[in-house]
């Protein structure tokens, strides 16, 4: 099981993920695509990586809106592999982004 991330740690990395927010125990971002086919496919590339890893982020779409948000809640929170997965997310949406 991954290690909890103090408060300090979640805030470095944080800071290393500048789109990104925390919300008590997750962090999320909405990312804005051309249209709801590019959302989509964003989507369909998260879902792949989330099954590689085995790590799920919780998704709300919105016509062109994605919303990833993570936590670990086997852990109780955040911890690296949120901010690793947010960080391929970022990759992910770099060409499907309006």
């Amino acid at each position: 099981m991954a290690a909890k991330l103090s408060p300090s740690e979640i805030a470095t990395r944080l800071a290393l993920i500048p789109h990104w927010s925390r919300t008590g125990e997750l962090i999320e971002r909405t990312f804005a695509f051309a249209h709801f086919v590019a959302a989509m496919q964003f989507v369909n590339l998260v879902a792949q990586d989330a099954e590689r890893t085995q790590h799920h982020p919780d998704i709300l779409i919105k016509y062109n809106r994605v919303t990833l948000a993570f936590s670990t809640h086997d852990a109780g929170g955040l911890t690296q592999k949120d901010f690793d997965a947010a960080r391929i997310a970022d990759e992910l949406a770099g060409a499907h982004s309006a």
